[in-house]
């Protein structure tokens, strides 16, 4: 599986400077954050994601991704409904892909 990259907008709060990136690759999903003086890296490998909910108001949905392993649940806002699913569908399908094996 290729690697995916999605940001979001830079319209919602919070992301006018420095918006937000979601990267799903084949082993883990990652949040990155920056402001001004610091970079903040989450980071959950796909077998250990229990539930991905999504929250989709009229332009934009917030993305809410919880680990088997408890804690923070990684949290992004702002982006589109469509990379939203996307991020659903490529989580879920690499699970569905690992169970196979």
């Amino acid at each position: 599986m290729a690697t995916e990259t999605f940001q979001a907008s830079r319209w919602t709060q919070g992301n006018r400077l420095f918006p937000t990136w979601i990267e799903v690759t084949d082993t883990a999903v990652t949040r990155r954050k920056r402001s001004w003086f610091t970079r903040n890296e989450m980071s959950i490998h796909l077998m250990r994601v229990a539930s991905v909910r999504i929250d989709t108001g009229v332009l934009w949905s917030d993305i809410f991704i919880e680990s088997t392993g408890g804690g923070d649940p990684l949290v992004s806002h702002g982006h589109t409904k469509a990379d939203a699913r996307r991020i659903k569908e490529l989580i879920e399908q690499a699970q569905t892909r690992h169970l196979a094996t």
